[in-house]
């Protein structure tokens, strides 16, 4: 029989990040992208992710920038929504939206016979260019932010993790093939709660009342 461990609650969590540190050996992450990549497996308990997130170039330098000015963190669920530390992020100005339930986004995409998702990303961008984009669900909402970075738009920041087989795979190559800075899970896997743990990973190393 497996013998239970007597840990405190409070203790939980830094248990956990012992252990995950203590499971990737003696492999050596990126001190930027670390935080990020622990906490997905922390969110997850899938390592596989060590390998399958992809940076962009100075993306988390990038992102840290654009939380502290402010951003505006669009998610494409409100399970995404739900999970980010609104509190956390608001203490540097900034505010999580989602788009997907609002009437105009629902009657924009019956109107064009797409997605909800497709169009929650039209009304995200009026927003303007500093948004950080959270998407771990619709791969639609990925297909039409290229379509836009394409046409000029420059948001600050893709986190690019939607979940499942179609059109997932390819979504996620057309993020990674722009110069707007991403982090993208590689391949099949994601969820809108990988997608909240990375914008929650950026904003826990920026806010010094909360650590690992």
């Amino acid at each position: 029989m497996n013998r239970i461990e007597n840990v405190a609650p409070a203790d939980i969590e830094k248990k956990s990040f012992e252990i995950i540190t203590a499971e990737l050996g003696d492999r050596i992450l990126d001190p930027e992208q670390e935080p990020i990549i622990k906490r997905v497996i922390h969110t997850t308990a899938d390592f596989s992710y060590a390998d399958s997130l992809y940076f962009s170039p100075n993306a988390v330098k990038l992102a840290k920038e654009a939380i502290r000015d402010g951003a505006t963190v669009v998610t494409d669920t409100q399970m995404g929504w739900s999970g980010i530390s609104k509190k956390t992020l608001e203490r540097f100005g900034g505010k999580a939206c989602c788009f997907m339930s609002d009437a105009d986004v629902a009657a924009e995409a019956k109107k064009l016979g797409c997605t909800r998702a497709r169009t929650s990303m039209d009304k995200a961008a009026r927003l303007g260019d500093n948004v950080i984009f959270a998407i771990g669900n619709a791969p639609t909402a990925l297909i039409r932010l290229r379509e836009l970075i394409d046409d000029g738009y420059r948001p600050k920041l893709i986190i690019g993790v939607p979940v499942g087989f179609v059109n997932v795979v390819v979504s996620k190559e057309l993020i990674m093939e722009t110069d707007v800075p991403c982090i993208v899970a590689r391949g099949r896997k994601g969820g809108s709660n990988v997608a909240a743990c990375i914008v929650n990973a950026l904003l826990y190393t920026l806010d010094e009342k909360r650590g690992e």
